[in-house]
């Protein structure tokens, strides 16, 4: 557990993704979903309220105008994920996301010069954020439509942590508390969670550190590839 915890910051200081993608699957396997879920809270909002804040100065970037509407939608989309948690089969759900996740990815190869325009990604926002939402409360995964839309704006790396490291932090605020009134939530998997914290502070330097280092292209093509093993992870069902 660890090992998967210190794996995915490292992963999440790279791409400002990736801690729940990398971790989750390995504590499900030990607590169960719900408890896995619940136990990631803490980390959740510790490490994305500091990339948030270290990249403080990108949230006047024009370019970040679809953010307000997107976390609203997001804030709507967590409170009904977390009622199919506790109600809905997750499979069909899961399977369905990671086919147009790789369908993306597919689209992203065959026209690398793809971007989503300010004007377009302002009308999708909400329904983005909402559909990303409604995945995070429900699996505690919201990166196969939250970050694939962030990403598809083709913003500089500063701009899109900074977008992706809110969307995150705005949907585990939210996530807590809806746990806890859906009775998921349990105090001790708050302190498991703050254990958690230990690899994960430890990690995320180094994957910070390693991605300092690469071109906007190759960040580009970084997090292609993770969306890729996402979409591939999902569809395959591992």
């Amino acid at each position: 557990m660890a090992l998967a915890l210190a794996l995915g910051a490292i992963v999440k200081g790279a791409t400002g993704m990736g801690l729940p993608l990398v971790a989750l699957p390995v504590l499900a396997t030990v607590f169960g979903l719900q408890h896995a879920i619940g136990l990631m809270t803490i980390p959740l909002i510790a490490t994305n309220a500091w990339q948030v804040w270290r990249f403080r100065q990108e949230a006047q970037s024009p370019r970040l105008g679809f953010l307000p509407p997107f976390l609203a939608g997001g804030a709507i989309g967590v409170a009904l994920g977390t009622w199919a948690l506790t109600t809905l089969p997750e499979r069909a759900l899961v399977l369905t996301l990671g086919i147009v996740l790789l369908a993306y990815v597919a689209l992203r190869l065959a026209t690398p010069h793809f971007s989503l325009s300010l004007a377009a990604a302002r009308r999708l926002g909400p329904l983005a954020g909402t559909g990303g939402g409604i995945l995070q409360g429900a699996t505690g995964i919201s990166a196969p439509i939250g970050v694939t839309f962030i990403h598809a704006m083709a913003m500089e790396r500063p701009a899109h942590l900074f977008a992706v490291s809110a969307m995150f932090l705005t949907f585990s605020l939210v996530h807590l508390p809806a746990l806890w009134a859906a009775g998921v939530m349990r105090p001790e998997w708050l302190l498991q969670g703050l254990l958690a914290l230990g690899p994960i502070l430890l990690f995320m330097p180094l994957g910070q550190w390693a991605s300092s280092r690469l071109s906007r292209k190759a960040f580009d093509q970084m997090i292609l590839v993770f969306l890729g093993f996402i979409g591939l992870k999902m569809v395959l069902g591992l």
